[in-house]
């Protein structure tokens, strides 16, 4: 049941997102939703400021007034999350929670996707997703601290290089 998680977005009033988090992972351990409900997050970064001379660190908040969740979504999640004290509704059209894509997740660091891959230098490849979906070409590069390839598609009769997210491709 824990493959079906997916990464939400919950709105807050501004400046409770520590006590929705920390309201919502008490009621999860007192009804033993652990396997429902797994992580609760409020994403923040460090910022180095100088005042009156004396460098200090200090924790901002990367997206005020939301927490983001990794939940399987179930009546009962649902319910507890949004009848959380603070908690305004789940991101979404009309407050239907609407899961983050990998590459949002990614891209707001809130955890590490990793794509295992068994494809190397010269594979041919299939554009699965994207706007190049369906093309197929070789794979030229590959970066694993970026989780891309770059692969040579044939367009208008001459090879361009295009940059592809691993799960973007599959195998021919």
């Amino acid at each position: 049941m824990t493959q079906d998680a997916k990464w939400y977005v919950v709105h807050t009033y501004s400046g409770h997102e520590n006590k929705v988090k920390v309201n919502i992972e008490k009621m999860v351990e007192n009804r033993g939703m652990e396997d429902v409900i797994l992580e609760v997050k409020v994403p923040t970064e460090e910022i180095a400021e100088i005042k009156n001379g004396k460098k200090k660190i200090k924790e901002s908040k990367l997206f005020p007034g939301y927490v983001i969740i990794k939940m399987v979504m179930t009546d009962e999640s649902w319910y507890l999350v949004r009848n959380t004290r603070g908690v305004t509704g789940f991101v979404g059209p009309s407050s239907k929670p609407i899961p983050l894509t990998e590459s949002e997740v990614r891209s707001m660091g809130v955890e590490e996707v990793r794509h295992e891959i068994d494809l190397k230098l010269g594979d041919t490849v299939r554009v699965i997703s994207g706007p190049f979906e369906s093309f197929i070409g070789t794979i030229e590069n590959v970066n694993l601290e970026k989780q891309t390839f770059k692969v040579l598609i044939s367009m208008f009769g001459r090879e361009t290089p295009v940059e592809l997210e691993f799960h973007q491709v599959e195998t021919l």
